[in-house]
């Protein structure tokens, strides 16, 4: 699994305290509010989470309060061979991902601490060719958001309720850190 930092992308890299060793230690806790598109990731590879797929989300678990982390479960993390994880011919990847309005909504008028998937990166496969390109690295990131990626067992955690514990390896100026996440959640 890997942590994502502003400076990870140049559109964070000149907010203060924008790096594994400087970030403040409260941004590595959060309620998460995982989102579950398995089955539309599994229909469609280039499945892209949307503002309004979040927003009905919303009506059935609640607004998205500030400083939470929002984790895309897509169950990408069952996938056993490299191959079939990376899932790329020659037009490159096909993973899902958010679409760029769904991140700006997410980081600016949700004002999530970030945003987590289970795939090799933040973005969808063909982000790219967004505009602008590759959303959730460009847009989280430019605003102080923090990134997971390749996360796993998110299908054992419940839609709310549940904290989030990344913590990263205190890199001096390191744009991003391998890290074990935690989700802590009441017994069931």
């Amino acid at each position: 699994t890997h942590f994502d930092a502003p400076i990870h992308w140049i559109t964070g890299a000149e907010l203060p305290n924008n790096a594994t060793d400087t970030l403040p230690p409260e941004m590595f806790v959060g309620p998460a509010c995982v989102i579950d598109v398995s089955q539309e990731a599994t229909a469609d590879h280039d499945f892209l989470l949307t503002k309004e797929r979040v927003l009905a989300w919303e009506a059935e678990h609640g607004q998205i309060q500030p400083g939470s982390w929002v984790l895309m479960r897509s169950d990408w993390s069952k996938r056993s061979s490299r191959e079939a994880f990376l899932n790329a011919d020659e037009d490159g990847a096909h993973s899902p991902g958010p679409d760029p309005a769904c991140v700006r909504f997410l980081a600016e008028a949700r004002d999530v601490l970030g945003f987590g998937t289970e795939t090799v990166g933040t973005d969808a496969g063909q982000a790219g060719g967004f505009e602008p390109p590759f959303p959730a690295h460009n847009i989280m990131h430019g605003n102080g958001k923090l990134g997971l990626a390749s996360l796993v067992n998110l299908d054992q955690l419940p839609a709310t309720g549940a904290i989030v514990i990344a913590a990263p390896l205190k890199i001096v100026q390191g744009s991003g850190s391998p890290v074990r996440v935690l989700a802590l959640t009441a017994a069931r």
